[in-house]
């Protein structure tokens, strides 16, 4: 008999593609920044992001019983010892590094996001309204990298510039992934764009948003405020437009594979193909 039930299974290796993409966003920004490889920040980072969405997709939570319901039946207190056990390892070798508060702040973003934030008898709710969803997403990665950055480099322009790129990024793909998710993420009450503006407008505000995002950073090459890193800027550019012009939420329930695992490819292992180009194409 299998140790765990296969929902259990799935729910232990929901988070994996997307932890692994996690490190591999750092090792972009150490690239952007001029910082040295750190694999133990990379590890630490994978570590993080595992814990903190599994975290979630271990808890109740009433848009996943439409969004996910492959997980129900699984043992949420095994995924939450697992969270435990990956956060205190990514927290520890962080720490070593001088690095301490980068793998508390998801966490602190993501409570202020679900409970809200109360000042005397004024309560500001961040969950439910337009996009914010996706915003939050994104200040709380590009956040927490810009905060391990920070530790090794001495530019606050660039560190801002790293945090500025993976927090639209991250806000972009974000988004790319709500088209599938539209039907519980409204049962749920929140507002992603894609339900509020329709799929064909979100797709155009993307693009226009990773437009702009690449305007500033070509700037920030030329000025010499990150590295020389155009191959990755570039590729990431035209893989991410050329999708957002062709994919359609349809294809999640096309039977041919390639159309059902399109989104997944280019989401989460755009940074492979960008780094194994950039390993091909000198600088």
């Amino acid at each position: 008999m299998a140790l765990f039930g296969k929902p259990t299974l799935r729910l232990l290796n929901s988070s994996t593609v997307v932890a692994i993409s996690g490190g591999l966003r750092l090792h972009i920004a150490f690239l952007l920044a001029g910082i040295a490889v750190s694999i133990p920040d990379y590890c630490a980072f994978i570590l993080i992001v595992y814990a903190t969405y599994t975290l979630d997709r271990a808890l109740d939570c009433k848009e996943d019983a439409i969004n996910k319901s492959e997980l129900c039946g699984a043992d949420k207190k095994t995924g939450i010892i697992a969270c435990i056990v990956s956060f205190l390892l990514g927290a520890f070798l962080l720490a070593r590094n001088g690095i301490y508060f980068a793998p508390f702040f998801p966490f602190i973003i993501g409570y202020l996001y679900t409970h809200g934030v109360r000042i005397g008898s004024y309560s500001l709710k961040l969950k439910g309204g337009a996009g914010v969803k996706n915003i939050i997403i994104g200040i709380t990665w590009g956040g927490t990298i810009a905060l391990i950055v920070s530790r090794w480099c001495s530019s606050v322009v660039t560190v801002w510039i790293i945090f500025l790129f993976f927090a639209m990024k991250i806000f972009v793909t974000s988004c790319v992934n709500d088209f599938k998710d539209v039907k519980g993420d409204t049962a749920a009450g929140i507002k992603t764009l894609p339900a509020c503006l329709g799929e064909n407008l979100t797709k155009k505000v993307l693009i226009l948003i990773m437009i702009g995002l690449h305007c500033v950073m070509l700037y920030a090459l030329f000025a010499g405020i990150i590295g020389d890193e155009w191959v990755v800027l570039l590729f990431g550019l035209i893989l991410t437009i050329a999708f957002l012009m062709v994919y359609s939420s349809s294809f999640e329930h096309k039977s041919q594979v390639y159309y059902r695992k399109l989104r997944e490819l280019v989401i989460s292992w755009e940074y492979v193909f960008s780094l194994a180009l950039r390993a091909f194409i000198p600088g």
